[in-house]
């Protein structure tokens, strides 16, 4: 008989009352009980959660597997109780303190099946004020792995695991450790993996922090249990991973997420002597991760903070520390000083020269945030305008250098333009409490794309715009448009324009989904078809010799007489009308029949090479009469030309005009 196909493993220690609610959105899961077991493993509570179990046990008879045993001081020996029972084709792992939304395994499940994954992330909410990850759930991810995305920065269990994973590499979560013992588990099972999938469209765990701190990160307190497993995972990279970026990405997590938790939350409290133990320790276990190669992947605090570590600088540390708080209270970004083109943030100790810490450990150019918004943006024939402000967070605007970027998608061709630079009195003074402003942030651009190439035109493409952002030597670029003033509109404006001799169609547009500014010129995703078309054909009301067409068009613009109606006839004669504009895009053309010639007549609507068929011609239209010197004439649709336009212009004969008007 087939197992299950998830068992959910709860370690369940004096969870109550988080108990029932863990219990519960289990049991009632939309996979369905059917395809459920629940192995719960009480690890010697004191508190009812025996009771509860028994109770719980009752009202899902048949789903609930429920083992006592000793308390073991941690999570992994339950756990590891609850894997050796489980029979379903994937397990998850679920705190008995935390809740599964509705969906949240049937989603997980089917996203492992679609695409084949062996662990599957699904978005975790916190509660009551609980710090989760979740730089991996940007988005959702059918298949990833380990070192080109961020899941390794989720090292809890919490999470959906094929069974035969576990079993084929024989992972168990360790006992030793009273905690980080879910980092090596998970860290083995997302190496060994065939790949890693990631629901973040749907929350699918919801985590307490419990109002007793009965949550195991917080009843371990101290830097004693995380100087135990920092050094097992340090290993487990040297072992397991070659050098290169892969180790280095895997390494990047605990050199900041781990590192920056023992120092912040737990060394900070200890007597001096346990601190001064702590970090000769820490020194020594981060030594073979951390080398100047990785110093691109952090942060200019994490590289000041592991080079007092490496150099057991502890008054120095506490100091760093208790200024990393404080830039977390505050509203305010740490200011900068530049030098040389570089920004250097003032943390402690800056260009000090008893301490003589290396500027490195405090360069933040490349974290630099642009910051700009555009005030208009807006075509007036080949001219593109724009204006707006942009500038350096934390960077004052001296030596401004702000120029506007054209930037082929596909080729790569792009082209630098200048902006006139305009005042912005008071800018900035309503962020970071007023500590920065950028008086000279402001810019003006006109491009005439007639000349933007290097005072050529430019060519078809899609131009994305970019500023590069610069001032006091240090310069950075950013997509615009996706800040933007409301009367600044998004939505696509195409037009024609004439570049030489030739009429080319052009449109600014903002990207979706992030509403970033972008040319297309030459059709590349705006066609100029569609924008036309043509409602009816009839004689002109009072002119019964007048052929009117009518359409719209949904072209910003286009050049005077461009729109236009082509007639030809089968001797090679061609006429053209042009169309006269109507209000809210639409056109009238009026066709004079009595000035064509005699002939079968076809036509299109055209604007300049793009043309559009005319509709047939109603074969409920009435024939038109009219003298020419004296002799009748007419013109009449023909009746089987299908669903092209045809109209017969002829010389009515004398016999045709004894047998009626159209004869």
């Amino acid at each position: 008989m087939p197992g299950p196909t998830v068992s959910v493993i709860i370690a369940a220690y004096n969870a109550m009352p988080y108990l029932t609610q863990s219990i519960s959105s289990a049991a009632e899961q939309s996979i369905g009980q059917e395809n459920l077991e629940i192995i719960v493993v009480d690890d010697g509570s004191t508190d009812g959660t025996a009771a509860e179990l028994a109770r719980l046990n009752e009202v899902y008879p048949g789903l609930m597997q429920v083992v006592h045993q000793a308390n073991s001081g941690g999570p992994s020996a339950p756990r590891n109780a609850g894997l050796d029972r489980a029979r379903g084709e994937f397990v998850f792992f679920l705190d008995a303190d935390d809740h599964l939304g509705p969906e949240a395994l049937e989603r997980m499940v089917a996203m492992s099946v679609e695409n084949g994954t062996d662990i599957v992330l699904g978005k975790m909410v916190g509660i009551g004020g609980r710090d989760l990850p979740q730089s991996m759930f940007k988005r959702s991810q059918p298949k990833t792995d380990v070192f080109t995305s961020r899941v390794y920065w989720a090292l809890n269990p919490l999470k959906l695991f094929r069974r035969k994973l576990i079993e084929k590499h024989g992972l168990r979560f360790p006992t030793g450790l009273p905690i980080g013992e879910d980092q090596p588990f998970v860290a083995l099972a997302y190496l060994h993996a065939s790949g890693i999938s990631v629901v973040a469209d749907y929350d699918c765990l919801y985590c307490n922090l419990r109002e007793d701190g009965g949550n195991t990160t917080v009843r371990n307190g101290g830097s004693e249990p995380r100087l135990l497993f920092l050094p097992r995972m340090v290993d487990l990279l040297l072992e397991r991973v070659p050098p290169g970026p892969g180790r280095d990405h895997l390494a990047h997590r605990h050199l900041t997420v781990d590192v920056q938790q023992l120092l912040n939350d737990h060394l900070v409290h200890e007597p001096r002597e346990v601190q001064e133990k702590a970090l000769e320790r820490l020194s020594e276990i981060i030594a073979p991760l951390w080398h100047d190669g990785m110093n691109d992947r952090l942060s200019a605090m994490a590289r000041l903070r592991l080079h007092l570590v490496r150099h057991r600088m502890l008054d120095e540390l506490l100091e760093v520390v208790e200024f990393d708080k404080e830039i977390s209270r505050s509203k305010a970004a740490t200011p900068v000083l530049v030098d040389g083109g570089r920004a250097y943030a003032r943390y402690p100790y800056l260009r000090d020269p008893v301490h003589a810490v290396p500027d490195l450990c405090y360069d933040v150019t490349a974290q630099l945030g642009t910051r700009h918004h555009v005030s208009r943006a807006e075509l007036r024939g080949t001219e593109l305008h724009l204006a707006g402000h942009a500038y350096l967070h934390r960077v004052v605007t001296q030596d401004v250098t702000t120029e506007l970027i054209l930037r082929e998608r596909d080729t790569a061709a792009e082209y630098r333009l200048p902006v006139t630079h305009t005042a912005t009195p008071g800018l900035g003074a309503d962020a970071d409490e007023g500590r920065f402003t950028y008086d000279l942030a402001g810019f003006e651009a006109a491009v005439d794309i007639t000349t933007a190439a290097d005072g050529g035109p430019l060519g078809d493409g899609l131009w994305d715009l970019y500023l590069s952002v610069g001032a006091q030597g240090i310069s950075k670029e950013v997509r615009i448009g996706a800040k933007r003033a409301e009367s600044v509109s998004a939505g696509p404006s195409t037009r024609i324009v004439a570049i030489g001799e030739e009429l080319r169609s052009l449109t600014l547009y903002a990207t979706k989904p992030y509403g970033n500014f972008t040319l297309d010129l030459g059709e590349r995703k705006h066609k100029v078809l569609p924008r036309l078309s043509l409602d009816g054909i009839g004689w002109a009301a009072g002119a019964p010799t007048e052929l009117e067409i009518t359409g719209r068009c949904a072209l910003d613009a286009y050049p005077d007489g461009a729109l236009k109606v082509v007639l030809d006839d089968d001797r090679g004669g061609t006429v053209s009308f042009v169309a006269r504009q109507a209000a809210d895009g639409r056109f009238v053309v009026r066709v004079p029949i009595q000035e064509l010639t005699a002939g079968l007549w076809g036509g299109e609507l055209r604007i300049g090479s793009w043309a559009l068929a005319l509709p047939p011609v109603p074969r409920s239209l009435p024939p038109a009469k009219w003298r020419r010197r004296a002799l009748p004439w007419y013109a009449e649709p023909v009746r089987d030309a299908g669903d092209r336009f045809a109209l017969l212009v002829a010389r009515a004969s004398l016999v045709r005009g004894l047998a009626g008007p159209g004869r």
